[in-house]
């Protein structure tokens, strides 16, 4: 069973999944950095080159081999297509990381490495924020508060993650 970590960019998505994949012994990967090494082209490139439903595509594409037992942290946009969302619930679990917007932003405001972060003002992020917060919501297994220390998060989630494995059996 994999675990799907979604949430919106900058939520601790890469970093709270590094620690889970220590807590559970298990393989990590970042969605968005296994597209750039598959495609050889970082992400604003595919972006500028292909635009942005075609990257949508890829991270649709890329989950699906990766329904092997690993933590996988999605990029902001990925659990947002229900179909996709769809497939990580069936293949595993995914967990919305709900962490403020002001925290969030503070993390991703100067990255130039985020195309929808140099294209938008912080009111046009907000609104993306409000926007996807509802469907991570409503696309995840399990809802966890980000606000909190990492380590209290990722401990958080394993024990969601522990319990949905023995709920199985």
């Amino acid at each position: 069973m994999s675990v799907y970590l979604c949430g919106f960019m900058g939520c601790g998505k890469s970093h709270i999944g590094r620690m889970l994949a220590k807590i559970l012994e298990m393989d990590f990967i970042d969605l968005d950095k296994y597209i750039v090494s598959r495609e050889n082209m970082s992400i604003p490139e595919i972006f500028d080159k292909f635009g942005e439903p075609h990257f949508r595509s890829l991270e649709a594409k890329y989950i699906r081999e990766l329904a092997n037992g690993c933590v996988v942290a999605t990029g902001g946009g990925a659990l947002i297509n229900d179909e996709t969302a769809r497939y990580a619930r069936e293949s595993g679990i995914s967990v919305y990381i709900n962490t403020s917007f002001e925290i969030c932003y503070e993390r991703i405001k100067d990255d130039a490495n985020r195309p929808l972060v140099v294209k938008n003002t912080k009111e046009q992020l907000f609104e993306l924020y409000e926007t996807r917060a509802a469907i991570y919501r409503k696309n995840s297994t399990y809802m966890v508060n980000g606000n909190a220390r990492d380590k209290v998060v990722a401990e958080e989630i394993a024990r969601l993650v522990r319990y949905s494995e023995n709920t199985e059996n």
